[in-house]
């Protein structure tokens, strides 16, 4: 059963009007220990595909490099997120783009070659620790540490100094941080999307601290919206912002085959 909501209620009214925007991390994915394990929830392409026949565009917006997002949300048996027709990708907050096969892609910025050489040594005294280096950018997770919140929090000083030092700014996200260029963000992302697509109703649907300037443009967004909160035990900011909470990926899967069973009125 859908949740009541007029942004929910204005989609499901003009559907070709609707964009549907997603996180992919803890959105359409669970967050696990190893980054490169972080595959898609195994329904989430097929129900993508089928609302994407009925709706104006779903949007996939990542910190991920669009690759990486296609890889992980590939299937060796039924639809991948490759499949899902008209689907776009905004990679690397916005910076970089997947759309009909192909990506475009601004040049690396030059601070993040400095990032590669001097983040190994930052890190070699706390222990477990991974690095991802995500070609736009480079992040740090903690998962893997005896103690990730205390590790976290230890390295936050050292990162930022780092990004300053560098021109970059630092994500902060669920055990991660990630430095990165500035001047683009998620709220940036979604709102030129759903300007470039005349949205006439928006729904995203998020996890964590990167997607906050998301819901801020569904708020901003003259058009009506509906912010939903993948819901977890280690984030609790965009619960309280949420207009729905559901029960991690597999809670957004769920809402998004409702969507689409109403829409096709089954």
């Amino acid at each position: 059963m859908l949740p009541e909501h007029t942004g929910l209620e204005a989609l499901l009214s003009d559907p070709s009007g609707a964009v549907i925007g997603l996180d992919y991390d803890g959105t359409l994915a669970p967050i696990v220990v190893d980054p490169a394990s972080a595959r898609i929830h195994p329904d989430a392409p097929g129900v993508l595909a089928e609302l994407a026949k009925q709706v104006g565009g779903i949007v996939i917006v990542t910190g991920r490099p669009p690759g990486t997002a296609l890889a992980l949300g590939a299937s060796a048996s039924g639809p991948s997120l490759a499949d899902v027709p008209g689907l776009v990708i905004l990679g690397h907050y916005g910076l970089e783009r997947w759309e009909g096969g192909r990506i475009t892609a601004p040049p690396p910025f030059r601070g993040l070659e400095q990032v590669r050489e001097r983040l190994p040594l930052i890190v070699s005294g706390f222990g477990d620790v991974l690095i991802e280096d995500k070609g736009q950018a480079v992040a740090v997770h903690t998962r893997t540490s005896p103690d990730p919140e205390a590790t976290l929090e230890e390295l936050r000083g050292p990162i930022a100094d780092l990004a300053a030092e560098t021109g970059l700014v630092v994500e902060p996200g669920r055990l991660v941080l990630e430095l990165r260029p500035a001047g683009m963000d998620k709220g940036r992302a979604l709102s030129r999307f759903l300007a470039e697509r005349r949205a006439r109703s928006v729904m995203f649907a998020g996890d964590d601290l990167g997607d906050l300037a998301a819901f801020d443009a569904v708020v901003a967004a003259p058009i009506p919206g509906v912010r939903v909160c993948s819901g977890s035990a280690e984030v609790t900011a965009l619960a309280e912002r949420a207009d729905v909470v559901v029960d991690g990926p597999a809670g957004v899967v769920e809402l998004l085959r409702a969507i689409t069973q109403r829409l096709s009125g089954s």
